[in-house]
């Protein structure tokens, strides 16, 4: 694939995660959580030009800071994502405002890595960003499943969501 081509995979994946996230979802912590991860990863690493080939050690650490950058803002948006489970054991996600914030410190972490690496002369492509995504993505889906197999709901049906310093009923209340 080209560098445009992976631009527009990059952009497109960013817009439907970062949509699909803001709304109120349910999470299947069974399903394959790690396949889209995989698939970018699968990509990025087939592509030619993730080192840069006349400044070799200077790219492995950009590489690397990238790889640390995209885990720690899955690790991130993880937790500063809202979840909570129902009373019918169904598990619930809703990413907040805290998240918008880690999301947009990932990104400015990113631009200056890549302004760095323009300073230095190094040639990025656009597989790095996308190792990186993948990275983010499969480690914000393992902590929320992780989190997810926390809430058993008790026999009672009373549970504590994640931020909530108070026990309430799991199911809405009819007004």
């Amino acid at each position: 694939m080209s560098g445009l081509v992976n631009a527009l995979v990059i952009v497109a994946v960013v817009v439907v995660v970062i949509a699909r996230q803001f709304r109120t979802r349910r999470l299947d912590a069974d399903r394959r959580w790690w396949l889209a991860p995989a698939i970018l990863a699968v990509v990025a690493l087939r592509q030619p030009g993730l080192v840069d080939a006349h400044h070799r050690g200077e790219s492995l650490a950009l590489l690397a800071a990238e790889l640390l950058i995209g885990v720690g803002t899955g690790a991130g948006w993880a937790w500063t994502t809202r979840i909570w489970a129902e009373q019918d054991g169904t598990v619930w996600t809703r990413s907040s405002k805290a998240s918008a914030a880690v999301w947009a410190g990932g990104i400015a972490l990113r631009a200056g890595l890549f302004a760095l690496g323009a300073l230095l002369g190094i040639r990025q492509g656009s597989s790095a960003l996308m190792l990186a995504l993948a990275g983010t993505l499969l480690v914000r889906s393992a902590v929320l499943a992780l989190r997810a197999r926390s809430l058993a709901v008790p026999a009672g049906g009373w549970t504590t969501a994640y931020g909530d310093d108070r026990a309430r009923p799991a199911w809405k209340e009819r007004v």
